[in-house]
């Protein structure tokens, strides 16, 4: 029975970073149409970035913050001057496009950083949290807040601010935003905006659990992509159940099966949900035309 408390325990945690990335996705999407497969990049920079900023001396909390501004920042600029003037009728051209991206934004990072990989101490403390031999690392603690804290931020904005209803309105009908007088570049410019914070967030938030390097955001990408098409591409607490699932199934899997088929076993499972269900667990008919 402890074991299965301990897979429990880990399957949330490793659930909850690919919620927070899952959930970037579905921000772009929604509002953009983008399917933005260099989402993990954001993950990567605000880890390394945060790595850096305290390796100068500064203090952890003005490092989370300009680390999660400057990838941000760098979200938005990858919207308004490359995503921007994509191929937009073209859904196949955009999605190697930002491939194009995540691949330009590896090989800049390994320029900068190099291939070691480097280490981040916790928000607040080492020792790990045990009850009846059940461990948790403290670290897992604030990785589980980040994502509920997330899933609150989106789901306020997108139904209680004229903002979300706004971003929403594009969602919906793009020529119809334009005769309200809504500029939808804004709106997408505001979407990476989002999807690069959130990353930026949750790749400081699992920095301390492992090490961090320019390639970290290759897998996290994966399996955050492969929780929104599990959720169903139309909203954040559909593919936030399904990122804590695929979570459950790999730490259920390499704990019972086998620790080098948990991947396989995750992707299998995906691949026979959407066989039957080709718009996902949480999807409907009509994907793309929702709202968040």
């Amino acid at each position: 029975m402890t074991d299965f408390f301990q897979f429990l325990v880990n399957g949330l945690v490793s659930g909850g970073i690919y919620a927070i990335v899952a959930i970037g996705f579905v921000t772009i999407y929604q509002v953009s149409k983008v399917i933005n497969l260099a989402q993990g990049e954001f993950l990567m920079l605000g880890g390394l970035i945060a790595v850096t900023l305290l390796g100068t001396g500064m203090s952890y909390g003005l490092a989370f913050v300009l680390s999660v501004l400057m990838v941000t920042l760098i979200g938005m600029l990858l919207q308004r001057f490359v995503v921007r003037y994509g191929p937009m009728s073209n859904q196949i051209s955009l999605i190697i496009l930002t491939i194009g991206l995540s691949i330009l934004i590896r090989g800049v990072a390994s320029m900068f950083w190099g291939k070691d990989a480097y280490a981040l101490a916790p928000f607040t403390s080492n020792e790990p949290i045990t009850f009846s031999g059940i461990s948790m690392a403290q670290q897992s603690l604030w990785v589980i807040l980040a994502v509920l804290l997330l899933l609150f931020v989106f789901w306020f904005l997108m139904n209680k601010t004229l903002l979300g209803k706004k971003m929403y309105a594009c969602s919906v009908n793009l020529l119809a935003t334009r005769l309200m007088g809504i500029n939808p570049n804004k709106m997408a410019l505001l979407a990476f905006a989002m999807s690069a914070a959130s990353g930026a967030i949750a790749g400081i938030a699992i920095a301390p659990l492992n090490v961090t390097s320019y390639d970290v955001g290759v897998m996290l990408g994966i399996k955050g992509f492969s929780a929104a098409i599990l959720g169903g591409l139309q909203n954040p607490i559909g593919v936030t159940a399904a990122g804590f699932l695929i979570g459950l199934v790999e730490a259920f899997g390499a704990g019972l099966i086998s620790s080098g088929l948990k991947d396989a076993i995750v992707f299998l499972l995906i691949i026979g949900v959407l066989m039957i269900k080709p718009t996902g667990l949480f999807g409907e008919p009509s994907v793309g035309k929702g709202g968040l």
